[in-house]
């Protein structure tokens, strides 16, 4: 993260600040090697500072990620001694969904997902997305742990938790948003990874593919094992994200995105 400097020019696009947003749909893609950003690139990663003073504890260093809309905090959350202990008792108890559950849907087809997923979450809770609606599995004492730790750190509070095992390099995510209308409006995600350092990749949703309508350097973080990302709003308003393939990438990683999802009286 060091080599990364994110700072805001003002934009000459004034109508992606006063709201507009992106349309477009969930596409699994494998891309190549993103190019890195350069010294001119619109975004930049500010100096390290400390969380803000909320939670009485010691708590990590962040890094801030701005950019235009792009609003993210990036931190080293476990040691990798602790890590490595969350790893392997999360390798021990999860149990993946199987069937209906590991497909979605992409452009009307339906597809297998290219890794193993599966939520858990507070009692009744589902979230619905790509066609498939994911029920959620009891919390186990690892997941709560996390999920304790985080809303310690952040100040913020998780009922849901949507995870993905990626087997190698091989197991990639598709660019995507998350902002379905099962999240709280404007709450953050929280992404916490395990295992296989791996590339993440930010797209604006106006610089995306052949017709693309302006050039917004792509933003490349490399996810490191016992980091955690906050993806505040309004990122996935305007910006998708995304894993892709990375062949030299040999080990298992595991990412947890933690979630606040409404609550339907009934």
């Amino acid at each position: 993260m060091d080599k990364f400097i994110i700072r805001k020019k003002k934009s000459k696009h004034p109508e992606a600040e006063t709201g507009s947003t992106c349309s477009g749909q969930f596409q699994e893609e494998r891309d190549g090697e993103d190019q890195p950003l350069t010294k001119r690139s619109r975004t930049d990663v500010t100096e390290t500072t400390a969380l803000d003073q909320r939670i009485p504890h010691h708590i990590p260093e962040k890094k801030k990620i701005h950019g235009e809309n792009l609003d993210c905090d990036y931190m080293r959350l476990y040691p990798k001694k602790q890590a490595d202990d969350l790893f392997q008792r999360c390798e021990e108890s999860l149990e993946y969904f199987m069937g209906d559950l590991a497909r979605i849907k992409v452009y009307g087809k339906w597809h297998d997902i290219p890794r193993k997923q599966v939520a858990h979450g507070d009692t009744g809770l589902t979230y619905k997305y790509s066609g498939v609606t994911v029920p959620a599995k009891p919390w186990t004492p690892a997941l709560l742990e996390i999920r304790d730790r985080i809303q310690e750190v952040t100040g913020y509070k998780f009922n849901f938790v949507l995870i993905n095992r990626y087997a190698d390099g091989n197991n990639y995510m598709g660019e995507h948003r998350d902002d379905e209308k099962d999240l709280v409006a404007s709450s953050p995600i929280a992404s916490l990874s395990l295992g296989q350092h791996r590339d993440f990749i930010f797209r604006h949703c106006e610089a995306r593919g052949a017709q693309a309508k302006r050039k917004v350097p792509p933003v490349k973080l490399e996810l490191e094992h016992g980091s955690l990302l906050m993806m505040n709003y309004p990122t996935n308003v305007y910006w998708y994200h995304s894993l892709p393939v990375r062949k030299k990438a040999l080990n298992i990683r595991v990412n947890m995105t933690f979630r606040d999802i409404v609550i339907v009286k009934k």
